[in-house]
């Protein structure tokens, strides 16, 4: 089940989701989004509706400080980690814990976060997860450099997903992060 679809421009991040609930053969249009802002943040999970109620309304996002990518991997990592815990929505296999996966925006930077808690952060500025993750990252590289607007850019990964996955269905929302105060 989804797409969620991010990208990074002049200095903000850009997310884009799909409404799909997807159970074997069985589809759900949700009203519930896969995109919101949590803090200073921007989120757009696949894996688990659970997973992304915690993430939206549970987990208690910690301000970000110094080195992002020291805090991601440590401080945000280990929130998350609590959070999807004490929210019974967390597994452990072969005594390693596992998760979702889902994209977050902060202070200009996108990074994924995967089911083994890993951080990554794309260096194209761009990045796609879900069933419809390889369509839209197709779309979002056809589009670089094209002068688009960043939610022209998301609205046409998420149709091509859309057009490609029998996971993936419209309507389509977005969100963006916030300008990081000076």
């Amino acid at each position: 089940m989804t797409v969620i679809a991010g990208l990074v421009h002049d200095g903000r991040v850009h997310l884009g989701g799909d409404a799909a609930g997807v159970s074997g053969l069985d589809l759900t249009v949700r009203r519930d989004p896969k995109i919101f802002r949590n803090g200073p943040y921007v989120m757009g999970f696949t894996t688990s509706f659970r997973m992304g109620q915690l993430l939206h309304h549970a987990l208690k996002a910690p301000s970000p400080k110094g080195d992002l990518d020291r805090f991601m991997t440590t401080v945000f990592v280990d929130k998350l980690r609590e959070c999807l815990k004490d929210g019974g929505w967390a597994s452990k296999d072969s005594e390693q814990e596992k998760a979702g996966t889902f994209l977050v925006g902060v202070h200009g930077r996108l990074f994924a976060v995967y089911d083994d808690y890993q951080i990554a952060e794309p260096a194209d500025g761009y990045a796609a997860v879900g069933c419809g993750g390889r369509f839209a990252l197709g779309a979002l590289h056809a589009t670089a450099g094209m002068g688009l607007k960043p939610r022209r850019r998301l609205a046409l990964a998420l149709t091509a997903a859309g057009h490609h996955s029998a996971g993936v269905s419209a309507p389509f929302s977005y969100v963006t992060a916030r300008k990081r105060p000076a």
